[in-house]
């Protein structure tokens, strides 16, 4: 697994835009994993950092999760789009993820629950959290503190046909243990939820101290 860290400058306009458009920004992204302008990009999560609701004041920090090294020449073509970045690091797995260790995590989801074949948004704090604790059940840990940050709903317009779209959104902070490593491996390649192009379901570890 790669991580790459991208600063963008807020000063550039095609910034600006992604920032502002999840869809864009997908866009934007795809073009270091896509060997051909009108091939598939090989799979990447995505998610953009912000704090109480802002972007960094140095920066926009935009995290990109991807199974294969990002060609990152194309976005370093555009003058001053990224005031810095931190490319390609390569993430062992098998070193990472251990059964019973115990990791900090971060995750900015789209909760759902299907009905009648129909998709719902969950924007009930109770709702959410049980919808994290069945995530784990499929991608192998156990919840030990998850702590709900933003919640709120996120509308972006459907470039192919213009239509406009709204999906609920929160993020979860907090520690989770690894009960089954291979399918915990499987969430952080794949992604957790609905939503993936629009910088959602891209879970974040770091092992837990003590």
């Amino acid at each position: 697994m790669y991580l790459s860290k991208l600063i963008l400058d807020h000063g550039h306009p095609q910034a600006r835009r992604d920032l502002a458009d999840a869809y864009e920004m997908h866009r934007t992204l795809c073009r270091a994993f896509s060997p051909l302008a009108d091939a598939p990009p090989k799979r990447f999560l995505w998610r953009a950092e912000y704090n109480n609701g802002h972007t960094d004041t140095d920066g926009a920090v935009v995290l990109v999760q991807s199974t294969e090294p990002g060609d990152w020449q194309t976005l370093l073509a555009q003058h001053d789009y990224a005031r810095q970045l931190h490319a390609n690091k390569n993430v062992d797995l098998g070193a990472l993820l251990r059964q019973g260790r115990r990791y900090h995590f971060r995750i900015v989801a789209n909760p759902t629950v299907t009905r009648a074949g129909k998709r719902y948004g969950l924007s009930q704090e109770d709702e959410q959290q049980a919808w994290l604790a069945r995530q784990g059940e499929r991608y192998g840990f156990r919840l030990l503190e998850a702590v709900r940050g933003s919640s709120e709903r996120l509308t972006v317009r459907q470039h192919n046909k213009g239509n406009r779209i709204t999906v609920q959104t929160v993020r979860f902070d907090g520690i989770l243990e690894a009960a089954n490593v291979e399918a915990l491996g499987k969430g952080l390649l794949c992604g957790i939820g609905h939503g993936k192009a629009l910088g959602l379901g891209m879970l974040s570890l770091a092992p837990a101290r003590g």
